[in-house]
């Protein structure tokens, strides 16, 4: 049974107690695509439709709630995004890990994975109460590690720690959506379309879950966000959040690249019926490889005092002075207490912790000289001239 809009849309509405303001419309050309692509790439096993329907429901159902609260509080609007600070990269360079380290600072504001995932209050923020959209997510969490344990070794998933800001992009349907299934014209049409509203809407969710924070007595100085899809969108970024300072992480993309298709093709697994582990490398190379050719262009010709960059490597063996180098270059102080904090973290989350990862690029339809010559330019400027010290897969 096909994926339906208007059923989806109608069924939101009845979840949100029959509102039916979604805020501004920009998002449903993205929504039509996805489900069009769903529908007729995608290939959805039977869970794989009924979860990524739900999904759908659930998201426009958050919009729902969301343009209510706005509605009824307009104080929300007026919330301040300061910085950001965001840290980009391609998948697998350490980006996750410096995004959780930098957010045991209580000065910055992190996005916590139930936030960005379930960014609408089940119950008043300031009531007091537990929230339930935590245990929500934890459970939803470990229904996907139960339903592919391998993901376990691909990305350390925490409902309590800090994630990727792109879950709430999906509020826009103009994100990382081809993540989940083989869908490349919905791929395409992100290409094609501008993302400027997408990034409007994220900049409206940031002011939201702010206030939220504020609601129950967290007030920090600026955000600190982490995406590699923003390589995507790097001149988007910029334009609705000027204030902007990036982060770039590096690696070998012949590290990476075959790990991100490892990434991909697990997620494929939980939602599509036999999906071709062929087909996820060289879709996923090309992505990456137009997106930090997009990031270098933008690099070249915009202010390059709003990028600092951070090898892997050195997140790897010298986590709290690479923490230094960052916190000199947005120009805060790093005192003890904080360097003491961050290295407990670090000591509690080492990668030996979590299960190996094993992939082999062949599976999934890649090779050495493909790798190499997707990302020659981008070697050539960040990799080989420190070939001798690039880390190993992991």
């Amino acid at each position: 049974m096909a994926l339906q809009v208007d059923t989806m849309l109608a069924e939101a509405s009845r979840l949100a107690g029959g509102l039916t303001d979604f805020g501004p419309p920009a998002f449903r050309p993205g929504l039509e695509a996805l489900v069009h692509a769903l529908n007729t790439e995608g290939r959805l096993s039977e869970v794989g439709e009924q979860i990524l329907g739900a999904r759908i429901v659930g998201i426009l159902s958050n919009r729902l709630v969301i343009e209510d609260y706005f509605r009824r509080i307009p104080e929300i609007d007026a919330e301040e995004i300061k910085g950001p600070i965001v840290i980009i990269g391609l998948p697998r360079t350490g980006t996750t890990l410096l995004q959780r380290t930098l957010s045991v600072d209580t000065r910055f504001y992190p996005i916590l994975w139930w936030e960005t995932r379930y960014p609408a209050p089940v119950v008043a923020p300031a009531s007091g109460e537990p929230d339930p959209r935590i245990e929500m997510a934890k459970a939803e969490v470990q229904a996907m590690i139960d339903g592919n344990p391998t993901l376990l070794s691909i990305h350390p998933f925490d409902a309590l720690g800090a994630d990727e800001e792109c879950i709430l992009l999906e509020h826009s349907f103009s994100s990382f959506f081809d993540a989940y299934a083989d869908i490349p014209s919905y791929t395409r049409w992100m290409w094609e379309t501008d993302q400027v509203p997408a990034y409007e809407y994220l900049k409206r969710l940031l002011k939201f879950v702010q206030w939220q924070k504020h609601q129950r007595g967290y007030f920090a100085n600026q955000w600190v966000l982490k995406a590699p899809h923003h390589l995507r969108q790097i001149d988007v970024l910029f334009k609705v959040f000027p204030g902007t300072r990036v982060i770039q992480t590096h690696r070998d993309p012949l590290q990476t690249i075959p790990s991100i298709a490892s990434m991909h093709f697990n997620l494929w697994k939980l939602y599509m019926r036999d999906p071709d582990p062929a087909r996820v490398g060289p879709q996923w190379s090309q992505i990456w490889k137009r997106g930090m050719e997009s990031t270098m262009a933008y690099r070249d010709t915009h202010a390059p005092d709003r990028f600092l960059d951070i090898w892997f490597a050195d997140t790897l063996t010298k986590p709290l002075e690479v923490v230094k180098t960052i916190y000199d270059f947005i120009g805060v102080s790093f005192p003890e207490d904080t360097k003491e904090k961050m290295q407990a973290f670090l000591d509690a989350n080492r990668r030996e912790k979590r299960p190996v990862h094993d992939y082999s690029p062949e599976h999934y339809g890649l090779s050495e000289e493909q790798i190499k010559r997707d990302f020659a330019a981008y070697r050539e400027r960040y990799i080989l001239s420190r070939e001798p010290s690039a880390a190993k897969s992991t």
